[in-house]
């Protein structure tokens, strides 16, 4: 699938666009390298860890953790309109650490090391964005 274009959207490169057509097809990829075993991210035709050019992308589990995490309260339109959402980093089971959002809880429910599934958002004009939320039921305090 072409990654649709936008003004308010990642620019896919030769490297990156895989990794984008996978997200509009609702699949998260990492990097695999055949030579040292380990997963990477961002999408790149040579593993960060041993220089090796034998990767390839693969499907991540979708499964990560919280590492950290701003509330954001005011950005510059259209993402004002958004406001406030969850700006995070997520370590993923495979090793990568992503920068995404988390929905479906209140900022103060947040924790370091929560557990966390990804799931795919369809904007207004049908681009398809990967975010986070708590793979487990939170309760407010």
């Amino acid at each position: 699938m072409e990654v649709p274009a936008g003004p308010h959207r990642p620019v896919a490169d030769s490297d990156s666009q895989a990794w984008w057509s996978a997200i509009q097809d609702r699949t998260l990829m990492v990097n695999g390298c055949a030579s040292c075993g380990r997963k990477s991210l961002y999408a790149r035709p040579f593993c960060p860890h041993c220089w090796s050019e034998d990767v390839a992308l693969v499907a991540a589990s979708g499964h990560g953790t919280l590492y950290t995490w701003s509330v954001v309260h005011q950005n510059a339109a259209p993402f004002d309109a958004h406001a406030p959402y969850v700006v995070a980093m997520v370590d993923l089971a495979e090793g990568p650490r992503v920068m995404s959002t988390v929905e479906g809880c209140d900022a103060a429910e947040l924790r370091a090391g929560m557990a966390l599934t990804v799931s795919f958002r369809e904007d207004e004009d049908g681009f398809v964005v990967p975010v986070f939320h708590p793979a487990h039921p939170v309760s407010s305090r």
